[in-house]
């Protein structure tokens, strides 16, 4: 079985799917543009692990980022990376206990069988100390790759104590997408949601728009973030925004409450609302989004 043929039966029987709103092959013919022509594939993103969290949200904080790997390495076809969107840590106001949990998360993270794994920062890891413990195990808040034709950019919208990307951030974003078509396959990576979901439960980038404004010449353009605990999908123009589920304990719909506590831990269900989503790139067809529960025990 190929990987198209097993995308196929997933997106059938693992879980939620959704359709993004890239421009695809057809809509590029039909404006006159072609997109560069690339294989297919698919990555895995994981969110918000907040290892080194305590409390009655999670009972079992020490075994969900395990189970969350046996998981993903059960997968019959091993995807081509994997991306974690930040909150990797739970914060702390130590910077040794901060590094210890770092090389902890680090540790059971190798144990993913794959060939990369990308990191971001989220704020849990980054705002006390501006990201220095982050880069010192994890390398750059803020990066770009190149896979099988899509551009993918990792933004850090956390490190900044205030919220922001900040200027020097958005100037190297400005000169990055410079070097590309404007019907370029471009998939952004932040933590924190670039556009105003929640101000007042630090659901946004107080400078997210300029980002924005950035990426909208830009026909080609999916965001995947986190922070937010659950899944969520939006739309800024022609620009797709997707939340991924945590793995620690989920959080209530946008604006439904007056703060952001935690959903109640389910004895009876202790994995409900944590999961991880697999993201197919396919040429021809627009990304195909597929959510996963933590399964394995």
């Amino acid at each position: 079985m190929d990987r198209r043929s097993f995308m196929k039966l997933t997106a059938v029987g693992g879980g939620a799917v959704f359709m993004s709103g890239l421009y695809g092959y057809a809509q590029a013919a039909a404006a006159g543009k072609m997109a560069v022509p690339y294989d297919d594939f698919y990555f895995v993103q994981l969110s918000d692990v907040h290892w080194g969290f305590a409390g009655d949200a999670n009972p079992d904080a020490r075994n969900t980022f395990r189970k969350a790997v046996a998981t993903v390495n059960a997968l019959e076809v091993h995807p081509d990376f994997i991306i974690f969107t930040g909150d990797l840590t739970h914060t702390t106001d130590d910077p040794e206990e901060r590094r210890r949990r770092m090389a902890e998360f680090k540790g059971i993270a190798a144990g993913l069988k794959v060939k990369s794994v990308h990191f971001i920062p989220g704020e849990h890891d980054a705002s006390l100390d501006n990201g220095a413990a982050f880069k010192e195990n994890f390398g750059p808040s803020s990066y770009t790759f190149e896979h099988k034709g899509v551009h993918f950019i990792a933004l850090d919208n956390v490190s900044d104590p205030g919220a922001r990307i900040g200027d020097a951030q958005l100037e190297w974003l400005k000169s990055d997408l410079e070097q590309q078509a404007k019907d370029a396959r471009i998939v952004v990576f932040t933590h924190r949601p670039l556009f105003d979901l929640v101000p007042k439960w630090d659901w946004a980038t107080r400078d997210g728009d300029k980002a924005i404004a950035l990426l909208m010449p830009y026909s080609n353009v999916t965001v995947f973030y986190g922070h937010i605990h659950q899944e969520h999908h939006h739309m800024t123009g022609q620009i797709a925004h997707h939340a991924a589920k945590s793995l620690i304990f989920p959080l209530p719909a946008p604006g439904s409450q007056e703060k952001r506590t935690p959903l109640p831990w389910d004895p009876a269900a202790p994995n409900k609302g944590l999961g991880f989503r697999e993201v197919q790139a396919q040429a021809g067809n627009d990304y195909r989004l597929t959510e996963f529960p933590v399964t394995r025990t």
